[in-house]
């Protein structure tokens, strides 16, 4: 953990993951006002653990972490909008920023998972790529970011943690969850969960483009196709 920053609570780093990643996932939205904000911290899927907290909450979070210069406000419109100061403040790239971002969003993973669950905020080449930024921020001179995580029974990887929030107790004689679990082929149960994630939320997609081609047509008077 840098010596900058004082530790974060899960709220705090809840918000600074929300910001990164709906940055680059909704780019028309950002900045976020705290409505959109408040959302995304308790959206039930793709976060770890799944939360509930209230706007005051992530108020008192943001008026901390812009104390830190993690967050900057901007007024406009009707409503305050926030964005996220992560890579100025920490002197990291944006490679980086989007392996902490999923770190912060959805807990520990290997860097099977992290390559495929970033796949919105930045492509990795391959699992090496990501494992480099990964020793990169475990070393960084002014604090680690992120700890590697001893290998559970049965587990084929490690897993990786962010230490924003501190340095984690590491209870060793917990056995391996079933998404570290070692699957019968070359592919972990993490990552084939993470790609049937990515394709649900692609089959969405997809149903809404449906739709809303459906609704032209029929506002255009032209049979659908």
């Amino acid at each position: 953990m840098s010596a900058i920053l004082p530790v974060l609570s899960l709220l705090e780093t809840r918000v600074l993951g929300v910001l990164a990643e709906k940055q680059r996932t909704v780019p028309d939205s950002y900045p976020l006002t705290l409505n959109s904000l408040v959302s995304g911290c308790n959206q039930k899927s793709s976060r770890d653990p799944v939360i509930e907290a209230s706007e005051s909450e992530v108020q008192a979070a943001l008026d901390s972490l812009r104390a830190l210069s993690l967050i900057v406000e901007t007024s406009g419109g009707r409503a305050s909008r926030y964005g996220h100061n992560v890579e100025r403040v920490l002197h990291i790239p944006t490679q980086s920023t989007a392996l902490l971002t999923m770190l912060m969003l959805r807990g520990p993973q290997t860097a099977g998972e992290l390559r495929i669950n970033c796949e919105r905020l930045h492509r990795f080449a391959d699992i090496s790529s990501v494992e480099a930024f990964l020793e990169e921020l475990a070393e960084r001179p002014e604090g680690a970011l992120v700890v590697e995580l001893p290998r559970q029974p049965g587990s084929r990887e490690n897993r990786w943690m962010h230490l924003l929030s501190g340095t984690p107790v590491i209870d060793e004689k917990v056995p391996a969850s079933p998404a570290t679990s070692v699957p019968a082929g070359d592919v972990t149960v993490g990552e084939i969960a993470a790609l049937k994630a990515n394709v649900a939320r692609l089959e969405a997609e997809l149903g809404e483009l449906r739709r809303l081609v459906d609704r032209l047509y029929a506002e255009l008077g032209v049979p659908g196709s």
